[in-house]
């Protein structure tokens, strides 16, 4: 390999935020060198939902046929159960989409992967990428090691970290981390088949949280979330500690009474929150690499598609010349901050998994009977909806006014 051939790009992580930037750039015309240690397709340790706005990407970028062939069932309403009430819907179209899916990660980054090759990138799977190159304070390329054990250098114009929460590009240009926030949660799921799901459910207990979804292949997966500091107590014993937790549902204790479970319990309490430097010179982060959060809002798939999207405009925006690479990823950087921070915000208040205020339980009570504010309120979650517009005051005062005007009873705390 001519380490003098410089590529366009070379993006280190082939899963859903590194293999949608590869299909971008190489669907631009750029050469674009895409590394995962792992071969595809392959199971990683992963929430599945994507929101409407990351299956409108998916649209966009012609690829939810191949989604939906890949037997799994479109989720077309959500049920959000906060015990004393609940309420079922979906949040507001993006694009004339209005489904989510719960795509296992061995069908969704074996799509993406597929994409990427087929709109001209290379593909090393099974390569350790084992250094970040640098020509003084400038990301010039990376070392790292093939299948077969030959170690070989390849240069680059940018290097893209897609690598995770504990990204090798992140570490060795020391991006700057900042509203950093510890793990909240512990959380375990596994698959059940005979768990008939019509669509995804959302249940929150007293300092716990319990979602549902249908996935590939006629299984559901069930996701369990409770407070960090009791991981290793629920460790002891998962599967009693799980089945213990559905019985504060009901209805979901009975069907698991019938199901059989399919795969071991899969856990993690790595859910940190943080944000990271996005960009420096000669390198830029993308998806979890740059932003993790809780997975209780199921926001980490639907954000690597985004984060995707912009940042290979905004390369491309560079490499065609009209603006300083500099100058795009410092928009990529506030773009994306923009957009996610008031949904992280709400995501990390809702992992403290804390008993509701009065004036959440108020609101909630109020969208039961409202099912247009109610979608309003889904769509916040699915990325339709602005959460700091949705809980601007003005709009909490007409939402709790219409259901004062109705007569609905008010839920005390």
């Amino acid at each position: 390999m001519n380490q003098d051939n410089i590529y366009d790009a070379i993006i280190v992580g082939a899963r859903c935020a590194g293999s949608p930037t590869a299909m971008l750039l190489a669907r631009k015309g750029y050469r674009v060198l895409l590394l995962d240690r792992a071969t595809f397709p392959s199971d990683i340790m992963s929430g599945h939902l994507i929101h409407p706005s990351g299956v409108a990407l998916l649209k966009r970028w012609g690829l939810l046929d191949k989604v939906a062939a890949s037997n799994c069932p479109p989720i077309r309403q959500v049920k959000f159960d906060f015990g004393p009430a609940s309420f079922v819907g979906h949040g507001p179209s993006i694009d004339g989409v209005s489904d989510c899916y719960g795509v296992r990660r061995k069908y969704l980054d074996k799509i993406l992967v597929d994409a990427a090759t087929e709109a001209g990138a290379e593909l090393r799977e099974g390569f350790s990428v084992q250094e970040i190159l640098m020509d003084g304070d400038r990301v010039t390329g990376i070392r790292g090691r093939m299948k077969n054990g030959q170690v070989v250098t390849e240069k680059a114009r940018i290097v893209i970290g897609a690598d995770g929460i504990n990204s090798l590009v992140a570490r060795s240009v020391k991006a700057a981390t900042y509203n950093e926030r510890p793990s909240l949660t512990g959380c375990y799921y596994s698959y059940w088949s005979n768990f008939p799901m019509e669509c995804g459910e959302v249940y929150i207990r007293d300092g716990r949280f319990i979602s549902t979804e249908p996935t590939n292949d006629g299984l559901t997966q069930l996701f369990v979330q409770f407070p960090y500091h009791e991981f290793q107590e629920f460790r002891k014993d998962i599967e009693g500690n799980f089945l213990k937790t559905l019985e504060l549902t009901p209805d979901l204790a009975k069907l698991a009474s019938n199901a059989q479970r399919q795969e071991p319990f899969v856990g993690t309490s790595n859910n940190i929150n943080f944000f990271r430097k996005a960009f420096g010179n000669g390198w830029a982060l993308v998806g979890d690499a740059r932003y993790h959060r809780d997975p209780l809002t199921a926001q980490g798939i639907t954000n690597s598609f985004q984060d995707a999207q912009v940042l290979a405009d905004a390369i491309d925006t560079a490499f065609s010349g009209y603006q300083p690479l500099e100058v795009t990823l410092a928009g990529y950087e506030l773009q994306r901050d923009a957009e996610v921070m008031p949904i992280y915000d709400l995501t990390c208040q809702l992992a403290a998994l804390e008993p509701l205020p009065p004036f959440m339980l108020q609101l909630l009570n109020a969208l039961c009977n409202n099912p247009t504010d109610a979608s309003q309120f889904f769509g916040i979650v699915g990325g339709a909806v602005s959460a700091s517009e949705f809980y601007a005051p003005e709009n909490i005062q007409r939402i709790l006014g219409t259901a004062e005007n109705k007569r609905s009873p008010i839920l005390s705390a």
